[in-house]
């Protein structure tokens, strides 16, 4: 008789939030910069609110993840690391490989996420935790307050204001205003879709009702940044003009406004009948 015995061996499974660490650590360059984006003041810190609410609706439904992955899904988020650990390697521009590594994520969610529960808005979240702001600041930033500076002059010139865009500056009686940076709606634009986003992955917004109501955020952002410009030009070309304070709380209220109108947006269809039900009711 042999004295060796058997050792019977069994595979590892990875559970959902075991691979998603997982892939979360192999994509530790992608972590890092981000992280350093959001430190070191050349970013708006706001990717890590989107990373702490992304974290927070995963573990909300952590126990009804999968217990076997979709291995297409997973498949191609294995690729899709490979390829953006390549391109950091390679020099590629850190935010386009902070892109790739984002998807690479949201494909391993596909993979362990249960089917019936709306995807889209983490992918959101996921491609909102980038340091998108100054980026988007550079590129559209210049046009965004050109178009802001041309509505406000309009909605001004309806109210009998005397008021005529220069550039991206506004000649109100006989003053120059100028439209600067954080005017241009950019900071909002993320705020919109983050609460978009956030939104409807805590009622549960199907998928394709989330993505056709996109649009309408950004209709809803332009619309309440041109406000918030109108009104702040209007009251700074006064004699006394505005205080600071002042010019802080209008921003913060029609951000607020923004907020309850994006929630609003991404309620589901059923909540908003009964909504309507019970006021005719």
């Amino acid at each position: 008789m042999s004295l060796a015995q058997t050792i019977p061996c069994s595979p590892v499974r990875l559970s959902a939030l075991d691979w998603l660490a997982l892939q979360s650590l192999v994509l530790w360059p992608h972590g890092v910069y981000l992280v350093e984006r959001a430190l070191d003041g050349s970013d708006d810190p706001l990717g890590l609110l989107a990373l702490a609410a992304l974290a927070v609706f995963v573990a909300r439904q952590a126990r009804e993840l999968r217990l076997s992955p979709r291995l297409p899904w997973l498949s191609a988020a294995v690729v899709i690391t490979l390829a953006a650990n390549t391109a950091w390697v390679l020099g590629a521009p850190a935010l386009a490989a902070g892109v790739i590594a984002a998807l690479a994520l949201a494909g391993a969610l596909a993979a362990w996420w249960p089917a019936q529960r709306p995807l889209a808005p983490l992918v959101g979240l996921l491609l909102l935790a980038l340091p998108l702001v100054a980026s988007l600041q550079f590129y559209v930033g210049w046009p965004l307050r050109v178009f802001t500076a041309e509505a406000s002059a309009l909605v001004l010139q309806a109210f009998g204001v005397d008021a005529l865009r220069t550039g991206a500056a506004l000649q109100v009686s006989g003053r120059l205003l100028i439209v600067d940076a954080p005017c241009s709606g950019v900071q909002m634009a993320w705020l919109g879709y983050f609460g978009a986003c956030a939104s409807a992955a805590w009622q549960a917004l199907p998928d394709a009702a989330f993505v056709r109501r996109l649009p309408l955020v950004g209709a809803l952002v332009l619309a309440m940044n041109v406000l918030r410009n109108s009104v702040l030009v209007a009251l700074e070309a006064r004699p006394e003009g505005l205080s600071a304070l002042a010019h802080q709380g209008i921003g913060l209220a029609c951000l607020a406004a923004l907020a309850v109108a994006v929630c609003a947006l991404m309620q589901p269809t059923q909540m908003l009948r009964s909504h309507h039900v019970a006021l005719v009711a």
